[in-house]
């Protein structure tokens, strides 16, 4: 996730792991390349649904499938939703593995439920309640980061009254992770012009005041290039501050190489910069059935192909 103590570093090399049973063996259809089963350069992250035509619709057998592909991380948005047995289930399989987990987002809030920058006390209790529920989830899973949005913007109040306002729910939330060793990582969003967090300067500004480790940026890249672009150049001006990465080629959000993105560049730069946490895969497939997925995975071989 960063430079700091949460960095998520790729781990246990597949033929050990191959060896000692803990997979299935490879079949001819799941060899998508020579590099089937190579580690990636840097640390992709799947989605639940990604490759379920090849592994079926459980996500444990779908991380399965991406270990022998040569992914090493996951990062689930729906997490705190699932059931408890559940997601001991892929925290055990991912420990298993040697995989690392990515973001979930923050339990029982939508993206435009928190409505932090109102200032009522009603929103910042319920924000603090889903940041104790975060704490419990991550622990099955072996978590360390936790996706937070602050909300709508709240109309009739000045702009930096809202930002105050924000930041004083922030700092709350952070405590309780201070606590436990998680991170909140604030995600700007493009979804709709009422979102009150919508550029990397602006969650840049918000984690400068609340002055901790535990309270970063998720530069989501799709959202970045949809609200304003400039992916490197913002990236470098907010990177002191930036914990997670999350891809997605636009327009269509889909695979790196189906959109107007330059991912090869971008993953190099990050690379460079020293980043070695998970990259969510935040996006869906562009083609579909077994072809589809066996592209997207050629697309990262691509996009990854820096070195």
């Amino acid at each position: 996730m960063k430079r700091r103590n949460f960095v998520q570093s790729s781990v246990l090399a597949g033929g050990a792991l191959l060896a000692s049973g803990v997979l299935k063996a490879a079949t001819s259809d799941k060899n998508t390349s020579s590099a089937a089963g190579k580690t990636f350069n840097l640390n992709y992250g799947i989605h639940d649904g990604m490759f379920k035509n090849h592994a079926g619709d459980d996500f444990v057998e779908q991380i399965k499938f991406a270990y022998e592909q040569g992914f090493r991380a996951i990062e689930d948005n729906g997490m705190s939703g699932r059931p408890v047995e559940q997601q001991k289930k892929i925290g055990d399989t991912l420990a298993k593995l040697g995989m690392a987990m990515g973001v979930f987002v923050q339990p029982g809030l939508s993206n435009d439920g928190n409505m932090l920058a109102s200032g009522k006390a009603e929103h910042t209790e319920n924000f603090i309640k889903s940041c104790q529920q975060a704490v419990e989830v991550a622990k099955r899973i072996n978590s360390k980061l936790v996706t937070v949005v602050p909300g709508d913007f709240e109309r009739k109040l000045p702009i930096g009254v809202q930002t105050g306002h924000v930041i004083e729910a922030i700092k709350k939330g952070t405590a309780i992770f201070e606590q436990h060793g998680l991170i909140m990582v604030l995600e700007p969003l493009s979804d709709n012009p009422n979102l009150f967090l919508r550029t990397p300067d602006q969650a840049y500004e918000i984690c400068k005041a609340v002055g901790s480790p535990n309270c970063k940026i998720l530069y989501d890249m799709y959202h970045v290039q949809r609200n304003q672009g400039n992916i490197i150049p913002t990236l470098d001006l907010c990177i002191d501050e930036i914990g997670y990465y999350q891809i997605g080629d636009n327009p269509g959000r889909n695979e790196p190489g189906t959109g107007e993105m330059n991912y090869k560049n971008i993953f190099k730069h990050i690379y460079d910069k020293g980043y070695r946490g998970v990259m969510g895969m935040e996006h869906g497939n562009a083609g579909k059935g077994k072809e589809g997925e066996l592209k997207l995975i050629r697309a990262y071989r691509e996009a990854d192909s820096f070195m």
